[in-house]
């Protein structure tokens, strides 16, 4: 029976508590390889469209374009995001810590991701109806502009995890804040810190002070919701907040905390790009484009070299503008304003196009009548407050503003100064005549200045470059320099008198005839009948032939009418072709890019203008003598007074006075001036070349020389020229 208990006790079975145990260890183990194999297929789906963190290493963002004029000055700029490219010792330190501060505590010492912040958020998210909380390290930040969406889902989410733990495993520190702070999007078109610093307060990243380095440090929370433009007060706010996270974080002191919270915003605005010469740029645009095609232009930042000469395109700027205020003040008032309150726009919604930039004293503005009192009145440009008293509008004959002025009227003003957040201005008037000018290097082809017409914001049709227009008078050299070519000469003698050319029958502009002339003086004089009959003498062909050979490019009817202007051509070609006179009749194309590198400097395009032959030096000598003649007693002796230096040139105006021109010259440089209108109504009784466009030239021109005074024509000494 012993035997037989002890048996029964060596073979007894396990008990059940042990079988249950190890069944779930087992079902443990099944479930944890389970989501082991689970998430491992998660992180396969995720990972497989992730971008190779090697693209980050080639990454080259789209930056600006940049055009430089002649003395290496930045005037105008193409871009999809304005993109200015720092290294990280660029970058002011307080920047630097004010975006740690506010957006990042723990950047330093993280892996890509804060799991407190992201678990924080989370909870967040999950237990409050509110907005959803941020958690994004400035890595995840850097990870989700370059290469993912902006949605809020969880796949997304987790492809941005796995990215920015990557991109720390590949990048140090400072190269990862260099990749974020040149890629962040800082509202209004600009993109990172160095762009926005110049685009807020016109200087450079490294050079921003305490309370600069916060506002711009706030913004990538929301660029619009605290734009310093569009909401100054959110602005303010936001700033101040990163201004204490830095304090919080010990960077700045309770003293420089507080200097800079109670420091005004300080914006100092940058002109918007291209402004200051907008339809050369837009010229610079147009031959780029056909060159590199629009992707190149506007993503890789590159360094155009143009021909511009920013000093004597301001100079051309208010010349244009000067010269029509001055003609359409001789017209007299005429009224006609629009009134936006007629046209059913509130006060307070109207924008007016010019309304781009703060108005600045000198300008031209366009403004809005809010309030009319007999000896005063009141406008406003943008936010802008602008008085006008009786003194500013004496011009129009009114002695009171209550006669010819009313609310909702568009007035257009001259800024004479500003006194605190008030603009003084003169009534000025625009009837919707247009001026155009363009100066060119006589040697080089070099474009030094062009204007397009009064307003690019409201037109931005290129009068120098795309109008075609009856040339009057000015077309007379293609005619005299014909006739040269077969013999004729200066002193030779022609008769001004009555006489008709078939069917047809001229007349001089001035009632009178001269009688027997000599050649220098009926070009001078530009008197018709000579023209006339030096063109029938050499026949109608050749002069065309001759006009061609100038670069007047279009068929040019061989009809007699032609010899007095009755042909269209743009003033880029007038210009072009004046200036073969003074290069001894070599004619150089007009050229607006020099070259053109990659944004390291790599050369991309030189441009060598066309040179060739139009005509003799002998014969561009002799029509010297003419064109000369005309600045000395002729219909352009009004600008020897103001200008002295050697010049010519030559008049021209059209019939029933709808187009005036005056194109001349330097040894140095070729300008020509256009006015008119655009729909071709007559610019007015007596409104000739001499009367309208001259005084343009004049003040242009006497910014041209300066400093050239002692140059001389080919064949001509200074000293000539000074005995002159």
């Amino acid at each position: 029976m012993s035997q037989r208990g002890e048996g029964q006790k060596k073979f007894q079975p396990k008990p059940p508590q042990r079988k249950v145990a190890g069944s779930v260890a087992l079902v443990v183990l099944v479930l944890l390889s389970i989501a082991a194999g689970s998430l491992a297929g998660l992180m396969l789906v995720y990972t497989v469209d992730l971008p190779q963190i090697a693209d980050l290493e080639r990454f080259h963002p789209s930056t600006t374009t940049e055009l430089y004029d002649i003395h290496g000055r930045v005037f105008g700029s193409f871009a999809l995001e304005r993109r200015e490219i720092d290294s990280y010792g660029q970058f002011s330190p307080l920047l630097r810590e004010a975006v740690i501060s506010i957006e990042d505590k723990n950047f330093e010492s993280h892996w890509g991701v804060n799991l407190f912040r992201v678990l924080g958020a989370a909870y967040h998210d999950l237990t409050s109806k509110s907005r959803a909380q941020g958690a994004s390290t400035l890595t995840m930040q850097l990870a989700r502009n370059l290469f993912l969406s902006s949605q809020r889902t969880a796949s997304r989410k987790l492809q941005e995890v796995l990215l920015s733990i990557q991109i720390e495993h590949t990048f140090t520190k400072q190269q990862i804040f260099t990749l974020y702070a040149n890629q962040i999007y800082l509202g209004h078109g600009i993109y990172g810190f160095e762009a926005a610093s110049q685009y807020y307060f016109s200087k450079h990243a490294g050079d921003l002070t305490l309370p600069e380095a916060a506002l711009l440090a706030g913004l990538p929370k929301g660029p619009n919701e605290f734009s310093p433009i569009l909401n100054p007060d959110r602005s303010f706010r936001r700033r101040n907040a990163v201004i204490n996270a830095m304090l919080e974080d010990g960077k700045i002191t309770a003293t420089q905390a507080a200097q800079a919270r109670s420091a005004p915003l300080g914006l100092h605005l940058q002109p918007p790009p291209n402004s200051v010469a907008p339809w050369f740029v837009e010229e610079v645009r147009r031959e780029l484009e056909r060159r590199f095609g629009p992707d190149h232009v506007h993503e890789d930042g590159l360094r155009v070299y143009t021909t511009l000469d920013l000093d004597l395109q301001e100079a051309a700027n208010s010349a244009v503008l000067d010269g029509m205020a001055k003609y359409e003040r001789r017209r007299g008032w005429r009224g006609h304003l629009l009134n936006v309150i007629a046209g059913g726009v509130g006060l307070a919604d109207f924008k007016h196009p010019d309304w781009v930039m703060a108005p600045a004293p000198g300008a031209y503005e366009h403004a809005l009548v809010t309030g009319v009192l007999p000896y005063q009145a009141t406008a406003r440009i943008g936010d802008q407050q602008v008085l006008l008293t009786p003194d500013d509008w004496a011009w129009t004959g009114f002695k009171t503003a209550t006669e010819f002025l009313k609310p909702g009227d568009i007035l257009y003003l001259h800024i004479v100064s500003q006194q605190s957040s008030l603009l003084r201005a003169m009534l000025e008037q625009d009837s919707g005549a247009q001026g155009a000018l363009l100066a060119m290097d006589n040697a080089s082809g070099d474009v030094l200045a062009m204007v397009g017409g009064r307003d690019f914001h409201l037109s931005q049709f290129n009068r120098a470059t795309q109008a075609e227009r009856q040339t009057g008078s000015s077309f007379k050299p293609y005619v005299y320099t014909a006739a040269i070519e077969q013999g004729v000469t200066p002193e030779q003698m022609i008769a001004d008198e009555p006489r008709s050319f078939g069917s047809y029958t001229p007349h001089d502009y001035e009632p009178n005839y001269l009688g027997n002339i000599t050649v220098e003086r009926a070009f001078a004089e530009s008197r018709n009948i000579p023209a006339l009959e030096l063109a029938d003498r050499v026949g109608m062909r050749k002069v065309i032939e001759t006009a061609h050979r100038f670069g007047i490019t279009g068929n040019i009817p061989a009809l007699l009418p032609v010899a007095l202007g009755a042909v269209e051509i743009t003033l880029e070609q007038q210009v072009a072709a004046y200036s073969v006179f003074p290069n001894d009749g070599i004619r150089i194309s007009p050229r607006l890019i020099r070259r053109v590198t990659a944004s390291d400097g790599v050369p991309l395009w030189h441009d060598t203008p066309e040179v060739n032959e139009a005509t003799s030096a002998k014969t561009a000598r002799t029509m010297m003598v003419l064109l000369k003649e005309v600045m000395r007693s002729g219909t352009g002796a009004a600008a020897t007074s103001e200008i002295h230096a050697p010049l010519g040139g030559k008049t021209g105006t059209t019939n029933d006075f709808t187009d005036a021109w005056f194109v001349g010259f330097s040894p140095s440089v070729t300008c020509g001036v256009w006015t008119g209108y655009d729909d071709r109504q007559s610019l007015g009784a007596k409104q000739t070349g001499a009367q309208v466009a001259l005084p343009i030239w004049v003040d242009f021109m006497k910014r041209a020389v300066q400093g050239r005074e002692n140059e001389s024509f080919p064949g001509e000494s200074a000293r000539t020229v000074q005995a002159r």
